[in-house]
């Protein structure tokens, strides 16, 4: 006989939006159950963020040896043992582990059940001998990778942005399908470290971000030795003695070229497959499960956060829905989750990264709008760094409310979060003209964005007038 629980909440999935939502219920006293298939803390922990920024910043060690002469400092290139790169990886993921670990949300006092999760009814969930009637539920399954229709692919060794990271032998020539942000920043990685990168991509590389910022990064990959074929389609794959055979069709023509690896990177698909989501009532499709404004599934009972909803298929994404998620189920308040209002970044070097309207949809929806656009060559951090490659943008409304903010550059990552606020703050400019940033920051072309906003009204007629009032009146 099944084992029945029913808790107030429970969470299927446990990628960093279901553990948000757990352990925010567990810590206001709520029962919980959290039912998990595979690894705790999800893509992020295991195969996504962290697994693949340690490796960015292994390979950001490689080039500054490589790039050391600039500063008057003989090094040269630089010995990379990839095997303890993979080891470094792997420490870190065990660092972050713990925060993650069933016996972490087991001591906070959730009931952690590790098997497949389905809906039998509206308002029952099975997972494993366990049956689950909960008051409210939320599904956080994530997403995985996903395979373009592609001739021989399945018969063709490849790797997976999920699979890479078992890796202990550096790509001596490593082809990438998808020349999206993963595909980009993992190109720039496996470069950096010694590989020879091939990108493939059927559109335009980091499309998601304006074109302009994109080129400033595509750029840097291109001097670092990153081959980039856009557009092109790939025809068909095939296994060879040293490796795999990918057949591209480019400008009408077609042609055929080896690699030892090949990595696709073609995009992420929700995981919405054996969840009985039609047993629940709970409409959904390839592209995600549907969610109103307040995350609810068309079952009223059911909510749904993170990649599995599409859309904004990030970390910090699923984390925001998860307390909105939090607010609504325990407490009744309202909320509404805006796509908007959610930074994102790609984390190649220069880094790209961008929250709220780019300068187009601003144009669509708002009339007068501005655009104010800052070079990092107006910072002396920059220059003194000789690292001046790339720029901040703001775009704003006629009177200065910021819709948006585009920054390529060093550190892009880090400096989008004041912006973010300010984004979802509704501020205006007219904020960033009083910020006083340290010297010398990058930070501060910020306010340079703000001056340079004003200036033109600033040097007006009715300015200079007012002056020369004041002067006359001594």
């Amino acid at each position: 006989m099944a084992t029945r629980l029913t808790p107030d909440l429970c969470v299927i999935g446990a990628g960093s939006g279901g553990l948000s939502v757990a352990a925010a219920a567990a810590g206001f006293g709520v029962p919980v159950v959290l039912v998990e298939r595979h690894a705790m803390g999800g893509d992020c922990l295991n195969t996504g963020c962290v697994p693949s920024k340690a490796l960015l910043a292994a390979a950001k060690r490689a080039q500054a040896i490589r790039t050391a002469g600039t500063f008057g400092i003989a090094a040269g290139e630089p010995a990379v043992d990839f095997r303890a790169v993979m080891a470094h990886v792997r420490t870190v993921q065990a660092s972050i582990a713990p925060n993650d670990s069933e016996e972490r949300f087991t001591a906070l006092g959730v009931t952690v059940i590790r098997a497949g999760a389905r809906f039998v009814g509206a308002d029952i969930v099975a997972a494993g001998e366990t049956e689950i009637a909960a008051r409210r539920f939320v599904i956080a399954t994530g997403s995985s990778p996903a395979l373009p229709p592609i001739a021989g692919l399945s018969d063709t060794p490849h790797l997976t942005t999920d699979t890479i990271w078992s890796l202990d032998v550096l790509p001596r020539h490593l082809a990438i399908i998808g020349g999206g942000p993963v595909g980009c920043e993992l190109a720039q990685a496996f470069r950096r470290l010694g590989s020879a990168v091939t990108v493939l991509e059927t559109a335009r590389p980091l499309a998601g971000h304006a074109a302009d910022c994109a080129e400033v990064a595509l750029a840097a990959l291109g001097r670092e030795g990153v081959e980039i074929r856009s557009p092109v389609s790939v025809a068909a794959v095939r296994r060879v003695a040293d490796g795999v055979e990918i057949e591209v069709e480019e400008a009408g023509r077609r042609f055929a070229f080896e690699a030892s690896h090949l990595l696709v990177a073609a995009g992420r698909r929700p995981n919405v497959e054996g969840l009985g989501l039609d047993q629940a009532g709970i409409a959904h499709s390839p592209r995600g499960i549907q969610v109103d404004a307040g995350l609810r599934t068309t079952n009223r009972r059911v909510y749904a956060i993170g990649d599995v909803i599409g859309g904004a298929m990030f970390t910090h994404a699923a984390g925001w829905q998860a307390g909105l998620v939090v607010r609504s189920a325990l407490f009744r308040l309202p909320v509404n989750y805006d796509p908007d209002i959610i930074p994102r970044v790609t984390f190649t070097d220069p880094e790209v990264a961008q929250v709220g309207l780019d300068e187009a949809n601003a144009q669509s929806r708002h009339r007068g709008v501005r655009v104010v656009r800052v070079p990092f060559s107006a910072s002396d951090r920059a220059e003194a760094e000789r690292d001046t490659a790339g720029f901040l943008k703001v775009v704003t409304t006629a009177r200065g409310r910021i819709l948006g903010v585009e920054i390529v550059g060093r550190d892009a990552g880090e400096m989008i979060g004041a912006w973010a606020l300010a984004v979802a703050q509704r501020a205006n400019i007219r904020s960033f003209a009083a910020l006083i940033a340290p010297y010398p920051t990058r930070a501060e072309i910020a306010r340079r964005a703000a001056i340079a906003f004003f200036a033109p009204r600033l040097t007006g007629r009715l300015v200079k007038g007012i002056i020369r009032v004041l002067q006359g009146l001594g």
